[in-house]
């Protein structure tokens, strides 16, 4: 028997305002306070790539209140919180060592080249760039990250490739982009109890990235 379309629907959207409830919120609050703790102190610019509404870089700078924030994003929703510039998702529309801190958050592994991304992220940053990301070293991990993918981001109409890397596909990545980490953490107990037994774990990483 053919399932019913409807059920189908109503099933999408209870996930859906699930993982708002129980899950973003959260997120923004825990990512936010980590973020906000792990920049380096005398920075005062913070540049988000992929920022989205800019949700999250406001939050960083409600802890951190004497960085000035901004974001850009190859789409600029028609209300965001802090000022986003719109990118053509290749070349950062800012000069060489201009912004004390680049981050970003849940993007790379939405990028067909999340190398070449890092480059223009290090090309940018003064000297710091922060980056939070998930981090895929089994079969396992994939089916995990690829279901949190989607329940996220399938309705905002995200674009999917479920490019996720490896610990060791993550060293080689900032080695290319001339970064080394100097600061990460792969706990970091985003989701409720008992959620992050399950989704949390070390499927995360938050790194602080220094140029070489």
């Amino acid at each position: 028997m053919d399932s019913d379309p409807k059920l189908t629907q109503h099933d999408e959207n209870a996930a859906i305002l699930a993982h708002r409830s129980l899950v973003m919120n959260r997120r923004v609050r825990r990512l936010s306070s980590l973020i906000a703790e792990i920049i380096p102190m005398g920075a005062s610019t913070l540049l988000d790539v992929g920022a989205g509404s800019g949700e999250m870089a406001l939050a960083v700078s409600r802890f951190r209140p004497e960085l000035a924030v901004s974001g850009v994003d190859v789409f600029v929703r028609p209300k965001t919180f802090i000022p986003v510039a719109e990118y053509d998702g290749t070349r950062l529309p800012f000069d060489d060592d201009s912004i004390d801190v680049v981050m970003t958050v849940d993007v790379l592994h939405h990028c067909d080249d999340p190398v070449a991304v890092l480059r223009e992220c290090a090309r940018v940053a003064s000297k710091w760039v922060v980056i939070k990301d998930h981090v895929c070293d089994s079969a396992y991990d994939r089916v995990m990250l690829r279901f949190m993918d989607w329940v996220g981001n399938r309705a905002h109409g995200v674009v999917l490739p479920y490019n996720y890397l490896s610990s060791s596909g993550w060293d080689a990545a900032f080695e290319q982009a001339g970064l080394r980490s100097v600061q990460h953490s792969r706990k970091l107990a985003i989701y409720p109890m008992p959620f992050d037994l399950v989704f949390g774990g070390t499927l995360h990483c938050l790194h602080l990235l220094e140029k070489r």
